[in-house]
């Protein structure tokens, strides 16, 4: 039988998604469809989220849209925008009836606009307006398959992993999210500051390891400054965008996922840069480690770069909205101008002892 895992999870009797779900639930079985997580209790984390994709041939997501289920559906088209050979040929579609994914779709469409997603998002993330709706979708983007994302290897990948320490001396290391695709100049002018601001003010860089784009810029900016900059990447993305050169460490990830744990691990705070589909899906998981109190996210503060363009539209007012009813007050701050984010950082991350003389 096809497997299909079920996203969603219904909270109680009154619950109003229980009907839709469980009308769900009835048309996929009398279908022959095999489902994982029928009863919505199974948890998903960055260790095992792979896992779970390889095990199932499609996915659908139920009503209810929580961060969680945002994380996961933003997930799955990051790794059909990096061909990742787990999901080749797995469709996934997303019932709506409670319009509660508008905002998420309002994400994604915006960023569209501002460039730095370039596929039309509806093309891989299937929507259908009732349950027997899915059921249709479902099939007929298994007969289809998934579209085909417009990108191309550049190279094989090359890469393995290396550590060198963080100087002593230092305050603690910056994660910096933001776009591998993007290549507006101005975009690129700022990432570099960025990069050069961290490594002269004694703080780490770590970023995705990207070559090209804000990432690239990044790391230029922190290497062209001396500053320890270090990075993780996994071999189907590497293949895409290359590595950059300078990194004092690199760990190399079989992932996304684990990519992005080990990133979380070896970073004492965050900034989140214009980016695409995969910054969100990063930022995504830093909110809800925060909600979860993990121990991984503890006193670490989470920058926005909500950057304004030539037109005067602000990159993340969209997000900023979705996750200002989802978030608790104080999980991240905005910061509107390039100077404001250092000092964000600075106020936010947590005194480290001298070390022993």
């Amino acid at each position: 039988m096809p497997k299909v895992r079920l996203s969603g999870t219904v909270l109680g009797t009154d619950d109003p998604g229980r009907a839709v779900r469980a009308r769900l639930l009835y048309l996929l079985f009398g279908a022959g469809w095999d489902i994982y997580n029928s009863n919505g209790d199974q948890r998903i984390t960055l260790s095992n989220i792979e896992r779970k994709i390889i095990e199932a041939e499609s996915f659908v997501f139920t009503p209810g849209a929580t961060l969680e289920d945002m994380f996961k559906a933003i997930s799955i088209f990051v790794g059909y925008q990096t061909l990742d050979r787990n999901l080749a040929g797995k469709p996934t579609v997303i019932l709506n009836t409670d319009f509660s994914w508008d905002p998420f779709f309002s994400v994604l469409t915006h960023l569209n606009k501002m460039g730095t997603i370039k596929q039309n998002y509806r093309d891989f993330l299937l929507a259908a307006e009732s349950p027997e709706g899915v059921l249709e979708t479902l099939e007929l983007g298994r007969e289809k398959g998934v579209p085909d994302a417009g990108r191309e290897k550049i190279g094989e990948c090359k890469g393995t992993s290396f550590e060198n320490p963080v100087p002593s001396d230092y305050a603690g290391n910056v994660c910096v999210f933001c776009s591998a695709t993007l290549e507006d100049p101005a975009y690129l002018a700022d990432g570099e500051e960025l990069g050069r601001l961290l490594a002269v003010n004694r703080l780490g860089c770590v970023s995705g390891a990207g070559r090209s784009g804000i990432m690239g810029a990044v790391v230029e900016g922190s290497v062209g400054a001396g500053g320890w900059t270090a990075g993780s990447n996994v071999p189907h993305i590497i293949e895409l965008e290359g590595l950059p050169d300078g990194l004092s460490s690199f760990w190399l990830r079989p992932d996304i996922y684990t990519r992005m744990e080990v990133m979380i691990e070896n970073s004492d705070a965050f900034v989140i840069f214009p980016g695409g589909a995969g910054t969100v899906q990063e930022l995504l998981a830093l909110m809800i480690f925060k909600q979860q109190k993990n121990p991984l996210m503890t006193g670490k503060p989470v920058v926005l770069f909500n950057r304004a363009n030539p037109a005067g539209v602000r990159f993340w007012d969209p997000l900023i909205d979705l996750l200002s009813g989802m978030c608790p007050a104080g999980d991240f701050v905005v910061a509107n101008e390039l100077g404001e984010i250092l000092p964000a950082i600075q106020r936010g991350l947590p005194k480290r002892e001298a070390a022993p003389v």
